[in-house]
């Protein structure tokens, strides 16, 4: 008996040649999670589905699942080709490492709604205004995802002892900011990180905030910290 297709919505995060005229795919799909699939005859010259299954293209599809953990692709629709944004390096190489940090943070077969919604919002923002891409909104949308995926920091008080406190630091073990007295050990977190991240949570991704490069390095150290802690993801650093 033939096992019944799935129907679903997905976007290309990772795309590896296989064969003479395959492709291995991750996808992040808003039905099915992170899966892996093999899109057949795609790298022929004739094949209608190549440009459909491109990099952080966002598409319908029909996968069947195989013997293995691959699924197969059968029909493709384009949703959002995102085709502008493929035309600026920058924001090509912006797209790739939010799909590349979605995949490695959610890298199960688990649906997170929130998060898929995050990552098409996100590419759909650098293909209207490719100068989007920069530290500032890759941090903002990593700090979403956190938030999406349950590892969220703690910015509202210390982390470490729960009290209302000036920011004297952050501590990837205790998840947060830290105030002074529980600052022994922290990294480099002050006001401009913290307005920061607060920000970047409480508004629109297409209202990143900005701030100091120095600022962004230090945020960018301690979300990956922090993450490598508690999820056991070692993420690249933001560009």
């Amino acid at each position: 008996m033939k096992k019944r297709p799935y129907e679903c919505e997905a976007i290309v995060v990772r795309s590896i040649r296989y064969g003479e005229a395959d492709r291995v795919l991750h996808l992040y799909a808003r039905e099915l999670g992170r899966v892996a699939a093999i899109a057949k005859g795609v790298r022929r010259g004739r094949s209608r589905r190549a440009g459909r299954l491109e990099l952080l293209v966002r598409a319908r599809m029909t996968l069947r699942r195989g013997s293995g953990e691959l699924f197969t692709v059968g029909q493709v629709d384009t949703v959002r080709a995102h085709a502008r944004l493929r035309e600026s390096r920058a924001a090509l190489l912006c797209g790739l490492e939010l799909g590349e940090t979605v995949a490695r943070l959610l890298d199960a077969a688990e649906p997170n709604v929130a998060a898929y919604n995050l990552l098409g919002n996100a590419l759909d923002l650098l293909d209207r205004a490719p100068e989007r891409a920069g530290q500032a909104f890759s941090l903002a949308f990593r700090l979403k995802l956190m938030l999406a995926a349950g590892f969220c920091p703690e910015l509202a008080r210390c982390a470490e002892c729960g009290e209302e406190a000036a920011v004297a630091g952050f501590s990837p073990a205790s998840g947060g900011i830290v105030c002074e007295r529980c600052a022994s050990g922290s990294l480099p977190f002050g006001r401009e990180e913290h307005e920061f991240a607060v920000a970047a949570l409480t508004h629109r991704l297409a209202e990143t905030p900005t701030a100091s490069d120095q600022a962004l390095a230090r945020i960018d150290r301690a979300l990956a910290a922090m993450l490598e802690r508690h999820a056991h993801v070692k993420l690249r650093r933001v560009a």
